[in-house]
């Protein structure tokens, strides 16, 4: 089955340097306010996850949601995140470090779309 989000390996050591310092995390795609289209890293319990938030996967048993209304506009990609030099968004915890999460994507093939809508 494919997967609707997965993390470079860069992503996931950056992640894992996170937990140690922060414990249990979660990801959220931002949906392009203030802080642009990031993914939003905080402590479990420091976001609050409303009925219209999708769990798209889990990258490191860290769970990575997104908006409702966010998804349309991603649905038919597979959301990859990465790392990049520099500050991320202001509201992140990855804001006092010297990288950041980013988020790239790759559009599904048919057959990995057709997947990823039973599952829906």
């Amino acid at each position: 089955m494919v997967e609707r989000v997965i993390a470079t390996k860069e992503a996931l050591n950056f992640l894992e340097a996170l937990q140690k310092r922060y414990g249990a995390l979660l990801l959220y795609q931002s949906g392009g306010c203030c802080d642009g289209s990031a993914p939003m890293c905080y402590r479990d319990g420091d976001f609050r996850l409303g009925d219209a938030d999708i769990l798209l996967g889990t990258m490191d048993e860290t769970p990575f949601y997104i908006h409702k209304s966010q998804y349309e506009y991603w649905k038919h990609t597979q959301l990859v995140i990465d790392v990049l030099p520099g500050p991320g968004p202001d509201f992140s915890l990855d804001s006092i470090e010297n990288r950041h999460f980013i988020t790239r994507s790759r559009v599904f093939t048919e057959d990995e779309y057709e997947q990823i809508k039973k599952l829906l």
